[in-house]
């Protein structure tokens, strides 16, 4: 414990918060990455903040708690930002990620229809995790899906594939972003955008996308 630490914490069970403030320089939006641009993430002693360390009392694994953090956060923000309803239908890609598979299981718990875009391979856990529909994602989303048929679309790939979700959002449908494992570069026609009146959001969290199941 650092000066100024409360020394009755030693001794507890804690997580981490990855995002943080920046220390030294308390913007808004000034964000740093526990392990990222702050070192000691995979190191075999970490230092952190006091005010960015929160005491867990659960019964659950060491394991199950650290998909909290990054994964489960960064979706849960993902499907708040978006305002995801029960009965809506949302098409989530990189669905057997880390964030992409906890997206389905919260996206469930609000009563959405969930279509999971993931390999082969994973499709049956995906399953698994309560997606209604999995695509694969070697398929065309246009073969797969009517156009204007999602009302949302949770996206941590981008790449090649990207113009279509547009298609098959449907008119005022909102898109919200936080990954490009695929390729960050994509094409838009912008008369998509305006046309069929669509909502870009952004969520910070998951730069790289290489938490998987």
């Amino acid at each position: 414990m650092g000066k100024g630490v409360d020394q009755s914490r030693i001794g507890e069970r804690v997580l981490v918060r990855p995002m943080q403030q920046a220390p030294d320089n308390l913007a808004p939006y000034n964000l740093i990455t526990f392990g990222s641009e702050c070192n000691g993430g995979y190191a075999e002693y970490a230092v952190a903040r006091s005010s960015e360390v929160f005491a867990v009392n659960s019964t659950l694994s060491d394991t199950e708690l650290a998909s909290f953090p990054c994964a489960y956060s960064t979706a849960e923000g993902m499907l708040d930002k978006v305002d995801l309803k029960a009965g809506e239908r949302i098409l989530i890609t990189g669905a057997s990620g880390g964030v992409g598979s906890a997206a389905v299981q919260l996206a469930k718990r609000r009563g959405a229809k969930v279509i999971a875009v993931c390999g082969e391979s994973k499709s049956q856990e995906v399953l698994k995790l309560g997606a209604d529909q999995v695509i694969f994602r070697e398929q065309s989303l246009l073969e797969m899906l009517d156009k204007d048929s999602v009302q949302v679309v949770a996206d941590l790939v981008a790449g090649p594939q990207w113009p279509e979700l547009l298609e098959v959002l449907s008119r005022v449908g909102r898109y919200v972003v936080s990954g490009a494992i695929a390729g960050p570069i994509v094409e838009l026609d912008v008369r998509t955008l305006y046309l069929k009146d669509l909502s870009f959001l952004a969520l910070p969290g998951n730069p790289s996308g290489s938490s998987r199941i």
